[in-house]
């Protein structure tokens, strides 16, 4: 059986797509730092391995990917960080702390694991899966911190798509705001989420499910000719005005 790891596993979109790739048939691995979490989350599963630790730290990575197994179908790092706050009120630590998760954690990764994802190939390739956001193409205030991150993660995963083909493919997935326990802090307030959700031509959030089923898909050997591709799940955030 063939298998993929998830890093954030056991978050809203990174639960959400290990259980689509379970569909799928694929097993898996997933790697986060709570362990309650991964082992609930493992028994729902079924065919599934863990790893507990933080991303920020090299030598999990490398633990992780190791645990994995010598050769991986797939490669999904789920992990980030929703920090929105005014120029003014961001200090270099905050940007420091978004930057070190959401893009040098997508790059070790990525790098710790492209030995096995090139094993585990197979005809229609691996598959690397990385997120952005919406806010990156947009320009959306008080995103300068998270936005910077996720922008870097973009031109991550067209520069892996470029050097790592024809054996691993990598694409990016640019949610809008989504119901995650991330995001619980906006969410939470529905007001405020009903107020976001008007912008959207489909006019409601995001649900994790919405993202997870992209995200195994572009894992999946259905998505065999996609590659090097930053593709929105926003409810037409990103492209559409239904209001003057």
């Amino acid at each position: 059986m063939r298998r993929v790891m998830i890093y954030g596993g056991t978050g809203g979109i990174g639960l959400a797509t290990a259980r689509a790739l379970r569909a799928r048939g694929f097993a898996l691995h997933l790697a986060a730092r709570n362990a309650g979490r991964l082992s609930r989350a493992a028994d729902e599963l079924g065919e599934t391995t863990v790893s507990v630790g933080d991303v920020t730290d090299p030598d999990f990575l490398s633990a992780a990917t190791e645990a994995a197994g010598a050769a991986l179908a797939g490669l999904v790092y789920a992990v980030g960080t929703i920090n929105l706050r005014p120029l003014g009120r961001l200090t270099r630590a905050d940007a420091e702390t978004d930057f070190r998760i959401n893009a040098l954690g997508a790059f070790s990764a990525a790098q710790a694991a492209a030995g096995a994802l090139k094993a585990g190939a197979g005809e229609a390739g691996a598959g690397i899966v990385l997120f952005s956001t919406v806010a990156v193409a947009q320009g959306f205030a008080a995103h300068a911190s998270v936005a910077m991150a996720k922008g870097a993660v973009e031109g991550l995963g067209l520069s892996l798509a470029a050097e790592l083909a024809p054996q691993i493919r990598v694409n990016v997935v640019a949610p809008s705001l989504t119901r995650t326990p991330l995001a619980a802090a906006i969410t939470g307030n529905e007001t405020l989420s009903q107020g976001i959700a008007a912008m959207h031509a489909l006019q409601r959030l995001g649900r994790p499910e919405d993202v997870g089923a992209l995200a195994a898909f572009l894992v999946s050997e259905e998505a065999a000719w996609i590659t090097g591709q930053v593709i929105g799940v926003d409810g037409g955030r990103a492209t559409l005005r239904t209001k003057g």
